[in-house]
């Protein structure tokens, strides 16, 4: 599927969804469990991540990415809760022929093994990507696997914590080139009144295999609001690179979402 430059549907839709949400009182707390990503609850995002400039090239990229979290009690197999998320990514590519592709992306999944030190929560767990991208330039055409781990520090103030992924390709087209990526996500969310917070959560992203790296600062703003005892989340985030190897690597990249916590 081709098409030209435009802006991002996803965002105009968060806003309209976002709009339409009835206002109760929040709090921190409230707050706290929507932005964690170990809260053990179920949740769905819908989170996207325009790119209007990237370096070297007139070129733009979007990611609107579908994603769901399922926890997992623990049982007389497994003795720990995990919690497992799944990441299906509608992208959006120049195409090498010509104007820009868009369809699905390459599938990412990982089951996250739950724990506390000292109060802080801790999470760790395989991950796998499978090469489910419609179109070349969507995806690796790779089978990659490797392990993700999360620390979070939550107080009534808000979030302080990381997430960490790392993956190698071990199988797929022997045509593509071999995969080897990790990155590195900070977490930083600061609560203020009324259901509304600062956040910065960047992905530094870094290309073991070409040696090529770019590193985002972000600083957005969010509100939540709750409805019987699901919990909305509207955030808009602007992300600035503020260091980079390599050419077609996000400037500027625009992330907004809207977040769904259910029955907590």
């Amino acid at each position: 599927m081709h098409q030209e430059r435009l802006p991002s549907i996803s965002v105009s839709l968060a806003v309209l969804l976002f709009a339409c949400i009835p206002v109760q009182a929040d709090n921190a707390e409230d707050a706290n469990k929507s932005n964690n990503p170990l809260n053990f609850a179920p949740s769905l995002n819908l989170q996207d991540y325009y790119s209007p400039e990237l370096y070297d090239t007139n070129a733009h990229t979007n990611d609107l990415l579908l994603r769901g979290t399922l926890p997992i009690a623990p049982s007389d197999f497994i003795g720990m809760p995990q919690l497992f998320r799944a990441t299906l990514p509608i992208s959006t590519r120049p195409d090498p022929l010509s104007g820009y592709s868009t369809g699905i992306g390459d599938l990412n999944v990982f089951d996250i093994f739950l724990s506390t030190f000292k109060g802080v929560q801790l999470g760790v767990g395989p991950l796998i990507t499978a090469p489910t991208a419609e179109h070349d330039e969507l995806g690796t055409g790779k089978w990659q696997a490797g392990l993700a781990a999360v620390a979070i520090d939550a107080s009534p103030g808000g979030l302080l914590g990381a997430l960490v992924q790392y993956q190698h390709s071990f199988a797929g087209d022997s045509d593509r080139q071999r995969v080897e990526t990790a990155t590195f996500q900070p977490f930083f969310i600061h609560n203020l009144p009324e259901g509304w917070y600062l956040r910065s959560t960047g992905t530094w992203t870094f290309d073991l295999n070409n040696h090529t790296h770019y590193i985002p600062l972000g600083f957005g703003v969010g509100k939540i609001s709750k409805v019987g005892h699901n919990i909305y989340n509207f955030f808009v985030e602007p992300q600035w690179t503020v260091d980079h190897k390599g050419a077609g690597l996000p400037e500027f990249t625009l992330f907004a979402g809207l977040n769904f916590t259910f029955g907590r």
